[in-house]
């Protein structure tokens, strides 16, 4: 795809573990259970402003994101996050703790009471040494949302029990309440046993692919739902934030009106709010075209980019057709949308792009040496003999 091949660094950034990009360390926040109180949220827009470039990212993982943040920073920036309960207190526990969350449930629901014990029991595996990567899901709900977000193991619902799913079986294992947590390390310990992760690295999914889950597996799985749209939800209001981005002072005036969830969806769920009032970075319309595009952070904020992506994105997002996606990358790693798209433009150099139709960043283009000025004079080069 280009000539010099990005860096795969296999593993994501944490709080106590960042990762140096071109605009300074990435820092990102596991909020226990995907939510912050009002008051947790206001304080963490006030140090993406003091210590970050005031701008702050939801991660298709439901993680929070400072950037721009300097290493002389770091260490009080760290003390912080700890005095309000969001960092943890070593960087193996905080890999771990890779907990997505699903965030529809109410206090003290069986979502709710799972996702709590099953964080709580990997902060204290120390046994488990897991991927970077690795991750849980707990979407107990009537129906799983979450089954096409990235997550390794999850604990579901059927129409009459609980399920544990490896992620890429088409069955599980029936547990309990009381059992699914212990269910979910062993099956953890399963993938390691099974050489899931050689030389640190491996997913759950590729694993499956090798060979069969464990022979007790033998549970039907409920059909997902549909992804969430923007709008009202019995638990608040869901909406949109532009590329997954926020200004925090944006973050800080949602935070007045609900304490917030983090979805992977590019969104915030405001609790118990309604009627939420416009905001820089904040998308109130589910049929908003900026909802079509997955983009990068892009050159200079990303040491492997090519090119910029973000203004770009903007300009083109009104020109892809309503039932399509585009996914613009600053190179071929995909990190924005890993998976296929029908539309990806991935740079090769400073404002030039390859196309690839129905594929991923990595994939063989359909045209190349796309620029910039030609994509946003002629954006039906984008549609044109698909």
């Amino acid at each position: 795809m280009s000539e010099v091949a990005p860096k795969v660094y296999g593993w994501c950034p944490g709080a106590l573990r960042p990762m140096m990009s071109g605009d300074g360390l990435v820092v990102r926040i596991r909020a226990p259970l995907g939510r912050l109180s009002s008051d947790q949220a206001q304080a963490v827009a006030d140090l993406s402003q003091s210590y970050g470039n005031g701008l702050l990212d939801v991660s298709a993982r439901a993680n929070l994101q400072m950037r721009g943040v300097s290493e002389r920073d770091h260490p009080a920036l760290i003390a912080a996050l700890q005095d309000l309960g969001l960092v943890d207190t070593d960087a193996a526990a905080e890999v771990r703790r890779n907990v997505l969350v699903t965030p529809f449930w109410s206090q003290g629901d069986k979502t709710h009471a799972l996702a709590q014990q099953l964080s709580d029991a990997l902060v204290t595996a120390t046994d488990l040494n897991l991927p970077g990567k690795f991750g849980f899901a707990v979407d107990t709900g009537p129906a799983p949302v979450l089954r096409n977000t990235a997550a390794d193991i999850r604990i579901e619902r059927t129409a009459d029990s609980l399920v544990l799913l490896a992620d890429g079986a088409k069955s599980g294992l029936p547990v309990t309440t009381e059992t699914a947590v212990e269910e979910a390390l062993n099956l953890a310990r399963w993938f390691l046993d099974q050489g899931g992760a050689p030389d640190g690295r491996g997913r759950m999914k590729p694993l499956i692919a090798r060979r069969t889950p464990p022979s007790a597996h033998v549970a039907n799985l409920s059909s997902p739902a549909e992804r969430p749209t923007l709008g009202q939800t019995a638990t608040g209001q869901l909406v949109g934030l532009e590329f997954g981005q926020i200004p925090a002072t944006s973050f800080a005036d949602l935070a007045t009106r609900g304490a917030l969830r983090l979805t992977p969806w590019r969104a915030l769920l405001v609790e118990d709010a309604s009627n939420l009032a416009p905001l820089p970075g904040l998308i109130l319309d589910a049929t908003d075209p900026r909802l079509r595009v997955s983009v990068c952070t892009g050159a200079p904020g990303c040491r492997q980019a090519l090119s910029s992506t973000r203004q770009l994105a903007r300009d083109l997002a009104p020109h892809v057709p309503a039932q399509s996606t585009l996914h613009l990358s600053g190179c071929a790693k995909g990190c924005a949308h890993p998976a296929s798209a029908p539309l990806t433009l991935t740079a090769t150099a400073a404002d030039t792009f390859n196309l690839i139709r129905n594929g991923k960043a990595s994939d063989h283009p359909a045209q190349t040496h796309l620029s910039a000025a030609q994509l946003r004079a002629s954006p039906d080069i984008l549609t044109k003999g698909s």
